[in-house]
């Protein structure tokens, strides 16, 4: 992920990876290197082992910034299908408020409110004629038959004037039915 949020690279390359490129994949291992050094003599020996030195840790560097280029590759994609997926539902969004609009235009709502608008003017109107229309023999007539209609309902039916009798409790021919072995006892 390269440097990216100040985190140190960390090399993906191993020390077995290392390991083989600094032996140059020679089987025969570093000993038989040592040998043909000593043979070519000490100083053209030590300079081939400073250039393949060299040229395996450019390699190495070149492989890390493969790697790090991979991961950025990786990051870019993975960011750019986040943004496709957020730019999907802007688009399914747009889609949806556009079929609203088409339900529901600025004209219907605007007829729909002054038809309210209408009807609660209408409504003040006939308030007003129904409070304002009475005259003060109509109100003496409507009181009247409402008094009429309460006077009516307080007529209660008469209550007698005998005392009433004492609650006797109830007798159930199934309480007072004797017990099965009562029965038998007896």
């Amino acid at each position: 992920m390269g440097n990216l949020f100040g985190r140190k690279r960390r090399s993906r390359v191993t020390e077995q990876d290392r390991a083989v490129l600094v032996s140059g994949g020679n089987r025969d291992g570093p000993g038989s290197a040592a040998e043909r050094g000593y043979r070519d003599g000490p100083g053209r020996a030590a300079m081939l082992l400073l250039k393949k030195k060299r040229y395996q840790e450019q390699l190495l560097d070149k492989t890390e910034n493969q790697i790090s280029n991979l991961e950025r590759m990786v990051q870019d994609i993975e960011f750019t299908q986040i943004e496709m997926k957020v730019i999907e539902g802007l688009k399914i969004g747009n889609e949806c408020l556009n079929k609203m609009h088409q339900v529901m235009s600025i004209e219907e709502v605007e007829r729909i409110i002054g038809e309210t608008q209408d009807a609660v003017e209408y409504q003040r109107q006939i308030d007003e004629l129904l409070a304002g229309s009475l005259t003060e023999e109509d109100e003496d007539a409507i009181l009247e038959e409402l008094n009429a209609i309460t006077q009516e309902q307080l007529e209660l039916p008469e209550v007698p004037s005998e005392p009433l009798p004492e609650k006797i409790p109830e007798v159930s021919p199934i309480k007072n039915r004797p017990k099965p072995e009562l029965v038998a006892a007896s």
